[in-house]
C-alpha cells in the first residue's frame, strides 16, 4: 500500500467516490457513546460488558440483514438485546430509555473532520466528486444538507449496502473510467476492498472509531489499480 509520502498530484479530470460517515464527519464515535450508556443501563448481572456489546454485534448483524442500516434498526437492536440477555419484554418505560440513547444521535449536530470543508472546495473545482454512502436514504441526505458540503458534490448515491455490484453499478451509471476513479474512505469492508474488487483505484483513510461491523483486512490491489493510504482527508490535495 502506498502512503501519503509518495505522491504526486494527479491531473483535472479524475471523479472521486466519497464516503461521508467517519470520512467527512464523525459518526460512530456517537454510536459508541450511546451503545456504552445502554450497557450501563442494562446493568447485567451475569455478562460482562463485553459479553453485551459481542451479543449487540450479533443483534445488529441480524437487524440489518432484515431492515437495513440506519437508527430505526439500530434502536430495533438495542431492544433485542435488552430482550435477550434480560428475559423479558421490554417495558414501556424501558422502552423511552432505549430509544433516548439513540434520539441522542439524531439530534447530534453535524460535527466535521478537520480539512474536509477547505479540501472538498478545491478538489471539486479539478474533478468530478460523487457522495457514495450507505444507510437510510433521508438520514443520510439530512446529515449532508446539514453539514453544508452538498455544493461539492455532482451527485449523491445512497446505497443499501457497498460491495463490489454495487460500485459496478454505480459506475456504470454515471460513466466513470475506471482508470481514473478512486473510492476514498474509512471502512475496509465498505470502502476500499469491494471498490478494489470492482476495478476501481482507493484511497483509505483510517479512523480511530471505525465501526467494529466495518472492520476488514485491507486487501492489496490488483495488477494496474491503486491503493493509498492517508493520514488526514486534508492530504488528498497532495494527490489530486
Amino acid at each position: 500500500m502506498a502512503h501519503s509520502s509518495q505522491h504526486s498530484r494527479r491531473s483535472p479530470g479524475h471523479t472521486l467516490l466519497i464516503d461521508a460517515d467517519d470520512t467527512l464527519w464523525e459518526n460512530n464515535v456517537y454510536f459508541e457513546r450511546a451503545i456504552a450508556a445502554f450497557i450501563s443501563y442494562l446493568d447485567h448481572k451475569v455478562h460482562t460488558a463485553a459479553e453485551v456489546r459481542e451479543h449487540l454485534n450479533h443483534c445488529e448483524h441480524a437487524t440489518i440483514a432484515a431492515h437495513g442500516y440506519g437508527l430505526r434498526s439500530f434502536r430495533r437492536s438495542l431492544v433485542n438485546c435488552f430482550e435477550q440477555l434480560s428475559g423479558s419484554s421490554v417495558t414501556d418505560e424501558q422502552h423511552r430509555r432505549i430509544h433516548g440513547f439513540a434520539d441522542l444521535i439524531a439530534h447530534h449536530e453535524i460535527e466535521l473532520l478537520p480539512g474536509v470543508s477547505e479540501t472538498l472546495a478545491e478538489l471539486s473545482t479539478r474533478h468530478r466528486l460523487i457522495l457514495v454512502t450507505k444507510g437510510d436514504p433521508t438520514e443520510q441526505t439530512g446529515k449532508l444538507e446539514r453539514s453544508g458540503l452538498a455544493p461539492n458534490f455532482s451527485a449523491v448515491e445512497v446505497l443499501p449496502e457497498k460491495h463490489d455490484q454495487a460500485y459496478l453499478a454505480l459506475s456504470a451509471h454515471h460513466r466513470c473510467d475506471a482508470a481514473c476513479t478512486w473510492m476514498i474512505g474509512n471502512s475496509p469492508r465498505s470502502d476500499i476492498n469491494p471498490a478494489l474488487a470492482a476495478g476501481l483505484h482507493a484511497i483509505f483513510i483510517p479512523h480511530s472509531f471505525t465501526w467494529i461491523l466495518e472492520h476488514e483486512t485491507v486487501q492489496q490491489p490488483p495488477a494496474g489499480q491503486h491503493l493509498l493510504e492517508l493520514a488526514a482527508f486534508s492530504e488528498l490535495l497532495n494527490h489530486f
